[in-house]
C-alpha cells in the first residue's frame, strides 16, 4: 500500500505542469513555424559594375627594309685583299686592316636596302566597359493581412518563406485588436 500512496502524492504537483503544457500548445503560442506568404510586388535592385574586356585591332605598320648583309661581306673581303697586296712589312697588316674595313662600308653601301614594305600587327588592350547587374530583389509580401518588405538574392515566385514565430502582444487599439511586436522573421536575413 505504501507504492500506492507515492505516485498519488505526486499527482498534485505534476498536475500544474501537465495543465500548463496543455493550454500553452491550444493557445498556439508553442506553434512556430514557416508559413507561406503571397507576393505583392518584386523589384529588382540594380547595380552598376566596370567589367574588363580585351579589344584587339588589326594595324598596318611600316617596316623599315634592311641590307642582307652580303655586300659588306664580300666588300670586306675584297677590301682586305686589297689592302694586303698594297703593303709591306708592318704596313701590310694596317693596309689590311683599312681594306677591310673600307671595303666592308663600300659593300653594303653598293648592295643597299631592301625596300619598305607594310606589314598587318594585332594590337589589344584593356577597356573596361559599364555593365547593370541584378544585386536581388525588394519584395513585398503579404501576410496576415498586412504586408511587409524584405530583399531577396533571387527573383521570388508567387510566394515565398516565412518564419513565423507568435508574439506576445504589446498593446491594444480601440477596436480591442492586439498589434504583434515584431514582423514575421525573414529567412534570407535582410
Amino acid at each position: 500500500m505504501t507504492l500506492l500512496h507515492k505516485p498519488i502524492a505526486l499527482l498534485p504537483l505534476s498536475a500544474p505542469f501537465v495543465v500548463g503544457a496543455i493550454a500553452l500548445s491550444a493557445s498556439g503560442l508553442a506553434q512556430a513555424g514557416t508559413e507561406r506568404a503571397r507576393v505583392v510586388s518584386s523589384t529588382p535592385i540594380v547595380e552598376t559594375v566596370s567589367v574588363p574586356r580585351e579589344v584587339c585591332r588589326a594595324e598596318q605598320v611600316v617596316v623599315r627594309g634592311r641590307t642582307s648583309g652580303a655586300g659588306a661581306v664580300m666588300g670586306g673581303i675584297a677590301g682586305g685583299a686589297m689592302g694586303n697586296a698594297v703593303g709591306g712589312g708592318s704596313g701590310r697588316a694596317i693596309a689590311t686592316v683599312v681594306g677591310l674595313i673600307g671595303g666592308a662600308v663600300i659593300g653594303d653601301r653598293i648592295e643597299g636596302r631592301q625596300p619598305d614594305h607594310y606589314e598587318t600587327v594585332q594590337r589589344c588592350q584593356t577597356e573596361y566597359v559599364s555593365e547593370q547587374r541584378p544585386a536581388g530583389y525588394n519584395v513585398v509580401y503579404e501576410y496576415a493581412g498586412r504586408q511587409y518588405s524584405m530583399q531577396t538574392p533571387q527573383r521570388p515566385g508567387r510566394y515565398v518563406q516565412v518564419d513565423v514565430t507568435p508574439r506576445q502582444y504589446d498593446r491594444t487599439d480601440d477596436r480591442g485588436y492586439g498589434r504583434p511586436s515584431r514582423a514575421p522573421h525573414n529567412p534570407y536575413g535582410y
